[in-house]
């Protein structure tokens, strides 16, 4: 086995202290975010949460903008990573077990602050192209695990009404998340089982 060379082990030290310094400062953004909301998140709190200098911030995140949209797309990728089993599973079983996964993806309604947070992101996705460019990418991503399990249960089922369906399906599951979280409205008993039903309608 070879060994490193010196200048090997210095550039590794480096790389592994700068991806550790960027993590530490995108949790830092996060925790401000969820915690005091998108108008406590500046460059300079930031910077005091993650316990380094201002200009360590500015250097990896030229931009607030820049900033926002790193935590943004690390914590939809997270949420994709939490989703996709969910999907590989339910693709392996019968359609009559369509209504289990619905279930499972509207319980990530059940934090209150966490949707308040996706709120403030989706307005701010109508004035920043950055973060509307980082929720696109999420739902496009979301919207493909849909529509593979559509095929998977509709194999004659053509491409475009599949894509269709998980679209929809995609609307009604997340867009419940504002009436449900009880920002624009509250849940109801009643509600949510028209809603179940028809999440799992598309479905089937």
């Amino acid at each position: 086995m070879s060994e490193r060379s010196p200048g090997q082990e210095k550039r590794t030290a480096t790389t592994t202290k700068g991806a550790q310094r960027r993590a530490a400062i995108l949790d830092a953004a996060e925790k401000i975010l969820f915690e005091s909301g998108y108008g406590e998140l500046t460059m300079r709190a930031v910077a005091v949460t993650a316990q380094t200098r201002l200009g360590h911030v500015q250097y990896y995140f030229p931009s607030r903008s820049e900033l926002i949209a790193a935590v943004l797309r690390r914590t939809l990728n997270r949420t994709l990573d939490r989703l996709a089993p969910l999907f590989a599973e339910a693709a392996t079983h019968t359609p009559s077990n369509a209504e289990g996964l619905v279930r499972q993806l509207l319980s990530e309604h059940d934090d209150p602050q966490l949707v308040r947070v996706y709120a403030e992101l989706w307005a701010l996705a109508g004035r920043d192209e950055a973060v509307a460019v980082v929720l696109r990418t999420f739902y496009g991503d979301y919207q493909n695990h849909v529509a593979r399990l559509l095929r998977t249960h509709n194999p004659a089922l053509p491409d475009t009404v599949c894509q269709a369906r998980a679209n929809v399906f995609t609307v009604l599951i997340e867009g419940a998340a504002l009436f449900r979280s009880g920002i624009t409205a509250h849940r109801t008993e009643a509600a949510d089982a028209e809603l179940i039903n028809t999440a799992t309608a598309l479905l089937g």
